[in-house]
């Protein structure tokens, strides 16, 4: 598959989550932040189908091109001092979509809906900490 083909089918997969809840561990019908953009990933041959990622081994492990400024689809790192602990996929003009707002004790809908966790899009520069942006398609 050619690579726009597959960022664009990745950005589509991703939008098509707006509004899922957030769950820890989640890599199916509910997602976290890693498990939703290896879902994407993996849908359109970028990862294969098994594998253990999490989005500190996205960022440091997969050898994927560093890029300064990111295009839609490309894939966007925040860091807690020096661990990498969040990814989202890039979607243009400073805006990101990715399961957030959740932590390891958000377990259920429930839980999603009291911390706002859900898949959603937000600003990039807003928020702390950014480790930078990775394009994973070759």
């Amino acid at each position: 598959m050619k690579k726009e083909i597959q960022r664009g089918w990745a950005l589509k997969i991703v939008w098509d989550y707006h509004g899922t809840p957030y769950i820890w561990g989640g890599d199916g019908f509910y997602f976290d932040c890693s498990g939703l953009i290896i879902e994407a990933l993996k849908s359109v041959g970028v990862l294969p189908r098994k594998g253990d990622w999490t989005a500190s081994n996205l960022a440091l492990g997969m050898g994927w091109k560093k890029v300064e400024i990111p295009k839609p689809g490309d894939l966007v790192f925040w860091k807690s001092g020096r661990k990498i602990v969040h990814v989202e996929m890039c979607l243009g003009d400073g805006l990101a979509i990715g399961a957030s707002g959740g932590g390891s004790k958000t377990l259920t809908v429930a839980d999603a809906i009291k911390h706002n966790a859900f898949v959603k899009i937000r600003p990039i520069k807003s928020r702390a900490g950014v480790w930078g942006y990775l394009d994973p398609y070759k």
